[in-house]
C-alpha cells in the first residue's frame, strides 16, 4: 500500500496472509474483493499498541471504552453480505477503531460512518490516515438517530447488537440496497441481512453471533 509500507513488516504480513487463508477463505468467504480487500488493510494499526501481537487472531479484541474489533472473519463476512460494488455508498453504525470501514471502503465508494463514543472518533481517524484511506467520513452522533441530510444509501451494515430488526435505517436505502446487522438479546444474536425488493424488505438468516451492544434512542440504554 503506497505511503504506509513503513507500518508494516515481514511478521505482519506472513500473519495476514494466514489469517486471510485460514480464517476467512477456509470458511466460506468467497469474494475476491473481500478477501484483496482483507489482505491489503493493516489490522495491527486498528488495535491498541500493546495489543498488535495478538491483531492477526481468530478473535475480537478490546479497543477500549467497553468496545471491540470484531473477528477478522466476521468482519469479511458481513462485508461479503453486502455485496457491494465500486459505486456504492455505505452507512455504518457503530465505528470503533475503524477496521470494518476500512475494509469496506476497499471495495465501495464512500463509507459515512458513526460513532456515539467522542474518544473513539480521533482514534478512527488517525487509523484511517494512518492506513492511507480517503474515502471515509466519521461522525460523532447516535447511529439510531441519523439526520435525513445524509441522504440514501446502497448499503447499510451495523456493528452492534440491536434489540429488533433497525427499520428505521429502511428509509436511508436506496431499491436493492442491503442492511446487515446483529440482532437479538445482549447475550445472543443472530446475523440478518435485509435487501430491499420492490420497495419491500426481504429478510434472510446468517448465523448465530456476539457483539457489543448497541447504545442510542432506539437501541438499547445505556
Amino acid at each position: 500500500m503506497p505511503g504506509n509500507s513503513f507500518c508494516d513488516s515481514p511478521d505482519y504480513q506472513k500473519k495476514r496472509i494466514a489469517m486471510v487463508k485460514n480464517q476467512v477463505e477456509a470458511r466460506g468467504v468467497a469474494d475476491k474483493n473481500v478477501l484483496i480487500a482483507m489482505a491489503k488493510v493493516f489490522r495491527h494499526l486498528f488495535v491498541p499498541e500493546k495489543l498488535r501481537e495478538f491483531a492477526y487472531d481468530d478473535r475480537p479484541l478490546p479497543i477500549g471504552m467497553g468496545a471491540t474489533i470484531s473477528q477478522p472473519y466476521i468482519v469479511a463476512f458481513m462485508t461479503e453480505l453486502l455485496e457491494l460494488s465500486p459505486y456504492d455508498r455505505v452507512l455504518e453504525i457503530g465505528t470503533g477503531s475503524g477496521y470494518q470501514a476500512a475494509v469496506i471502503s476497499k471495495t465501495a465508494l464512500e463509507v459515512v460512518s458513526f460513532e456515539r463514543i467522542k474518544e473513539l472518533i480521533p482514534v478512527s481517524q488517525e487509523n484511517l490516515k494512518n492506513s492511507g484511506i480517503n474515502n471515509v467520513r466519521v461522525f460523532l452522533g447516535d447511529g439510531t438517530n441519523i439526520p435525513e441530510k445524509f441522504g440514501h444509501f446502497d448499503a447499510v451494515i451495523v456493528t452492534a447488537a440491536s434489540p429488533d430488526i433497525p427499520e428505521y435505517l429502511f428509509e436511508f436505502l436506496n431499491e436493492g440496497g442491503r442492511l446487515v446487522a446483529p440482532v437479538g438479546s445482549l447475550s445472543y444474536q443472530e446475523l440478518i441481512k435485509i435487501k430491499i425488493e420492490d420497495g419491500k424488505p426481504v429478510l434472510t438468516h446468517h448465523g448465530n453471533v456476539r457483539f457489543v451492544p448497541l447504545i442510542g434512542c432506539r437501541g438499547w440504554k445505556e
